[in-house]
Parts: structure tokens; C-alpha cells; sequence
């Protein structure tokens, strides 16, 4: 019999089935994928970390969660700058003085300053969507080359559509520094995510191509208690009906060429295109293989946002009213589970970052271990 089955071998799972073997409990994960680490799996191709399920750039202010994943994994340097492609036009991620330079021509903040305070007037009021919310916070010039395709792209919605809360606040620096996440640590596991998901998962047993929802009543019957990660609906049979997401799809290639974008990042903002952005994974580890040579080859994956539907990979909560009230429907039978915890970002149908979901997952090995 073991003390945990836990369902889902991604940051969640893998951290508290981690903190659950340290503290003497026998231990039993399953996932229905062919391989560990969830969606931060990152696959070898010729020396490249190929992020295989969008780009995971790791982030954090919290010095504890910093100091847990650098247990299991050395971090290299890497400083998330991603820029922007508006027709040709190339702008950096997040608004900057560079970006101001490019759109403006401005060359001190003030008159970076005086431009947005100019622009933003327009709206007068309380923001009644995601199009007025953006210019109340950075004006018409930038919410229609930066925000306004790039966002209807990743909504498959207009902007004036969508929710204003979505963009309740948007980075304005009158600096010149192009580090996209305000945050203290940052890096990329040097070997990639799937090395550190391993070195978590250590001596603990794991069964992959295991699909706990076919097998549910037979896998219960092992353990004393349940870790669910895998989408809340789903464990019940979707029985008040699906919440909904967005999906993304991938289009990756390797080129025989060393260098296709010479960034990890770049958004195409404008609608026409048909990707949200193109990622060119070996920037990820600075276009070094592990000895430190410089690698011939690229890859580079193309990503396409999608109306999520069954079969398709759930990637970011709809968190609007319709679906925040179904949830909540779910979250009470969830509570009825006397032995069944539901925890990540698809258990609590809850957009987490990284350090999040490891600073959960720590949260709830405390709660239950003692």
C-alpha cells in the first residue's frame, strides 16, 4: 500500500512526491505521457533543449523556492527579452525607453512620459474592455502595433470583446532595461527542465503511459491518499460540463542554418500572421552545447493559439464569470473527495507560474507531512 498516488509527473507533482519520499512516505506517481516533467518537458534535438510545450523561462522573488530548485538543477543566466515584430517593424519587450525611441523617436522619459500621459487621455472613465483598458495604460500607438493583434491572436476574440481585467496593468519603464520579468532570480536549468524533473523524481517510482481516469478504481485501491494534477472536469467525467481554455499548437523545425531569429523570443504583433511568436530554443542556454561549442543547427518552433477542445492540451484557464462559476461547482465536489487532493494549475484550473507552483506544492508537503 502506498502512503500517496500522485497523478501527473509535472513541477506539482514531482515536487510534492519529492517532499513526501524525504519525509519516509512510500511514494507511487503515474502519468499518461511517455515521459516526466509535464508540460516543462524539454526533448534533445542535435544538442538543443527543445522546450516541447511552449518556452518555460523560470522566475522568481522567492528565495526559498529559488534555493529548492537549485537543489536539483544548476541555473544558468538567462534574462527573458523577448521583441516584438509589427510588420517588419522590431520593438522591445517590455515597453521601454527603446521601445518609446522606436515608436516616437523620444529620447528622454519625460517626453516618453508626456507622449503616453497625451495618448491615454482618449479614455475617459471607467475601462469597459480589454481595448480601453490598454490605452488607459499606454496609449493608442502602442495598444494598436503591441497589444492589440498579438492579444486577439492569443483570445481568439477582439479586444473589445475581452474583459478589461485581463490586462489590469501593463510594464512601463522610462528605462532602458530590457529584463521582461521584474524578478530577483531567473534562469533556465542548465540540461533542461526534463534533468530537473528527474532529479526530483530520484528513487521514486513512476509509471508512465498510465492514464489514472481508465484505470481510477484500480490505482485508488494502492494508496491511501491521491494527488490529482490532471484537469478538475475531467476526474468527473465532465459531468456539469467542460471549462474551457486556451490551447496552443506548435510547428517545430530544425534548420541547418546557426542562427534563424538571434533571440529566444519574438512576438509578431500584428493580426495577419498567423503565429502568436516564433521561439528559437538554443538562445534558452545562450547557443552552447554542454562543453561550451557553439551549435551549427537551430530549432525553432512556431506557436499557434487555439480554442481548446477535448483532446487538445489545456494550457491557460478562461478565467471569466461563466467559467469561474463552473469551477467553483467543481471545487465543491472536489471538497466531497475524502482522500483525493486536487492541486496545480489544471486541479485548480488556475494559471500558475512556475515558482508558484512549486511554492504550492511546498505549501500543501507541509500541510499534509507535517
Amino acid at each position: 500500500m502506498y502512503d500517496y498516488l500522485i497523478v501527473g509527473s509535472g513541477l506539482f507533482g514531482a515536487t510534492f512526491a519529492r517532499q513526501a519520499a524525504d519525509a519516509g512516505r512510500r511514494v507511487l506517481v503515474v502519468d499518461r505521457r511517455p515521459n516526466v516533467a509535464g508540460n516543462i518537458y524539454t526533448e534533445d534535438i542535435e544538442g538543443i533543449h527543445v522546450h516541447k510545450y511552449g518556452a518555460h523561462i523560470f522566475h522568481t522573488n522567492d528565495a526559498a523556492v529559488w534555493r529548492y530548485v537549485n537543489r536539483f538543477a544548476e541555473f544558468n543566466r538567462f534574462t527573458n527579452s523577448p521583441v516584438a515584430n509589427y510588420k517588419g517593424e522590431l520593438y522591445s519587450l517590455p515597453f521601454n525607453m527603446y521601445t518609446f525611441n522606436r515608436m516616437w523617436g523620444v529620447v528622454t522619459p519625460e517626453a516618453a512620459q508626456a507622449k503616453i500621459d497625451e495618448q491615454r487621455r482618449e479614455i475617459t472613465g471607467e475601462p469597459r474592455n480589454l481595448e480601453e483598458q490598454a490605452i488607459s495604460l499606454v496609449g493608442r500607438d502602442i495598444f494598436e502595433k503591441l497589444v492589440k493583434g498579438y492579444t486577439e491572436k492569443q483570445w481568439g476574440r477582439d479586444c473589445k470583446d475581452l474583459p478589461a481585467f485581463i490586462i489590469r496593468r501593463l510594464p512601463v519603464r522610462l528605462t532602458f532595461d530590457n529584463n521582461y520579468f521584474n524578478a530577483l532570480y531567473q534562469g533556465i536549468p542548465i540540461g533542461g527542465y526534463t534533468k530537473l524533473v528527474e532529479n526530483l523524481l530520484e528513487g521514486i517510482e513512476v509509471r508512465l503511459n498510465c492514464d489514472y481516469l481508465e484505470d481510477k478504481a484500480e490505482l485508488d485501491a494502492m494508496a491511501k491518499r491521491v494527488v490529482y494534477t490532471g484537469p478538475i472536469d475531467a476526474y468527473f467525467g465532465f459531468k456539469l460540463g467542460a471549462l474551457e481554455y486556451r490551447s496552443v499548437r506548435f510547428e517545430t523545425e530544425l534548420l541547418d542554418i546557426p542562427n534563424f531569429q538571434g533571440n529566444a523570443a519574438v512576438n509578431y504583433t500584428d493580426r495577419e500572421t498567423p503565429w502568436t511568436r516564433i521561439i528559437e530554443h538554443k538562445w534558452f542556454e545562450f547557443g552552447k552545447d554542454a562543453e561550451g561549442n557553439d551549435l551549427p543547427k537551430t530549432v525553432i518552433s512556431r506557436e499557434y493559439s487555439s480554442e481548446w477542445k477535448p483532446g487538445d492540451e489545456p494550457y491557460y484557464p478562461v478565467n471569466d464569470e461563466k467559467n469561474g462559476a463552473l469551477y467553483r461547482q467543481y471545487r465543491a465536489l472536489a471538497d466531497g473527495e475524502e482522500n483525493v487532493i486536487f492541486g496545480g494549475r489544471l486541479g485548480e484550473y488556475k494559471y500558475y507560474d512556475m515558482d508558484q507552483t512549486v511554492a504550492a506544492a511546498l505549501r500543501l508537503s507541509e500541510r499534509e507531512l507535517g
